[in-house]
């Protein structure tokens, strides 16, 4: 069965690229055997939105899951792996660190494995486990640089995600005890099962469950208030590294969050837990706005920009809806493709000046004339300005806040992008008009074609999906909202 075919291919290139990297051990050869794993991997994920429908497909004695969302959200991870693993060849041979290359290759193939690995867990429980293995495999990617701003974002990191996922298993635990009043004490911890026994759980377990599943895996998607780590996180690791951190791995959380939602609503109880997730990603857009208003650090804007992301992701599953739920789920799209481009241009930046401060960053439209532009054109995006991708999801998401229960937050979070808007391109006018460093500091002129090939990439879908919704994805994201939510009306 070709599907099967590409569900293995999805799993074992970034494993066979994972292993192969610690028996080469020599950094070109480590380059090449990532960047291979990645082709791999895109190749796999590409056609498999055209290979299911409706149904969810089991694989593998129902240990494995593929349905719409989580061929969605394996789509963008594949996407942002492979422009990270282009950009990595040549952001990382700027440390002249040979030496120590195929470790970050080996770990950074096991990253995109455990991102792409989640997503397809039919058990609540080995979902969990696998989130937990993408902090394990990202704690050392975080800390790569053994600097000692990164070493001590790497322990905030495990400190604050692994409380939060602590939170998360109790939530798995108290969703299995709910499902026993219905299943018996012994039963598959599967989603379809939860899903087909909530009508006969009792509703506070199931209102109480949701509270923490969802406190504990919106700690790993930078839901504020739980969102403390990401900054830190975002702004110390590689820049590739945090290209997957933004626009890969809080996807894969996220997903948990959808599919835990649609259990709840199942027993009719969605209300409540979607009044909460609205809450929480105004709250998530407020502090990104606030935050993104007072940066300092180039990197850290772009984190504080991920977090705003995500709350507004999930205030658009949190309105529900076929507007809502395709909203959210292109808005992931385009947020992976944005944040990409956007901390390529960041890493680029910051080897050119020496500095992580945008205040020691000018110029950038006379010393980098092409990269100024594309990365200007990337800032306007990430604010959700047209024509790019990330205004149309917004746009949409706002639409499907038009009733009674929501549209408050319609308001706030208008009035919060414009925040976002100013505040963001405010700084992005310093660095492009504001004081130019000293002469005898002068940043090289030149980007590697590896550096900045990748921006392209990441630039020329994201301009296209925002003057054109094709048909045949707006048909695959409301047949998603159908499949995972068909309780939200």
């Amino acid at each position: 069965m070709p599907l099967v075919a590409l569900i293995l291919a999805l799993a074992l290139a970034p494993l066979t690229a994972a292993l192969g990297c610690l028996v080469a051990r020599r950094p070109r050869a480590c380059e090449a055997i990532n960047l291979a794993a990645a082709t791999v991997t895109l190749a796999a994920a590409l056609p498999i939105p055209f290979l299911i429908d409706d149904r969810p497909l089991l694989f593998w004695g129902g240990y494995v899951v593929m349905d719409r969302s989580a061929a969605w959200v394996m789509l963008c991870t594949a996407i942002v792996y492979f422009l990270a693993s282009i950009y990595a060849i040549g952001y990382m041979r700027l440390f002249d660190q040979d030496n120590r290359l195929f470790w970050f290759y080996a770990l950074f193939a096991g990253f995109g494995l455990t991102t792409l690995v989640a997503p397809l867990m039919n058990n609540i429980g080995l979902y969990w486990v696998a989130i937990e293995l993408t902090t394990v495999v990202s704690a050392f990617l975080v800390a790569f640089e053994r600097v000692g701003e990164s070493v001590e974002a790497a322990w905030k990191y495990i400190m604050v995600v692994s409380a939060g996922i602590s939170l998360a298993l109790l939530g798995t635990i108290v969703f299995y005890w709910s499902g026993s009043f219905a299943l018996g004490p012994s039963y598959p911890m599967t989603w379809t099962a939860l899903t087909a026994a909530a009508p006969k759980m009792p509703p506070v377990l199931l209102i109480f469950a949701f509270m923490l599943v969802l406190v504990g895996y919106g700690t790993k998607v930078g839901l504020a208030p739980m969102h403390t780590w990401l900054p830190d996180a975002h702004s110390e690791s590689p820049a590739p590294v945090s290209a997957m951190l933004s626009g890969a791995l809080l996807n894969t959380a996220m997903i948990g969050i959808v599919r835990f939602l649609a259990i709840v609503g199942a027993a009719g109880r969605g209300q409540t837990p979607r009044l909460m997730l609205t809450a929480l990603g105004v709250l998530s857009l407020l502090i990104g706005a606030l935050f993104i208003l007072r940066q300092q650090g180039i990197k850290r804007l772009m984190a504080y920009s991920s977090v705003e992301h995500m709350g507004v992701v999930a205030i658009g599953l949190g309105f529900g809806g076929p507007l809502g739920v395709a909203g959210a789920f292109y808005h992931m799209l385009n947020h992976s493709l944005n944040k990409s481009l956007m901390f390529f241009g960041a890493g680029n930046m910051m080897r050119a000046y020496g500095t992580k401060d945008i205040a020691g960053i000018g110029g950038v439209g006379r010393y980098f004339p092409a990269q100024a532009g594309l990365w200007l054109a990337g800032a306007v995006a990430v604010t959700g300005a047209p024509p790019f991708g990330l205004f149309l999801s917004e746009f949409t998401i706002m639409r499907a806040g038009l009733q009674p229960a929501f549209s408050w937050a319609v308001y706030l979070m208008a009035v919060l992008l414009i925040v976002v808007f100013i505040g963001f391109l405010n700084h992005f006018r310093a660095m492009y008009f504001g004081p130019e460093p000293a002469p005898d500091r002068a940043p090289a002129g030149r980007v590697s074609a590896w550096c900045a090939a990748p921006m392209w990439l990441a630039f020329g879908p994201l301009l296209v999906l925002g003057l054109w919704w094709p048909a045949g994805i707006w048909n695959y994201l409301t047949a998603i909202a159908r499949t995972v939510s068909p309780w939200m009306r």
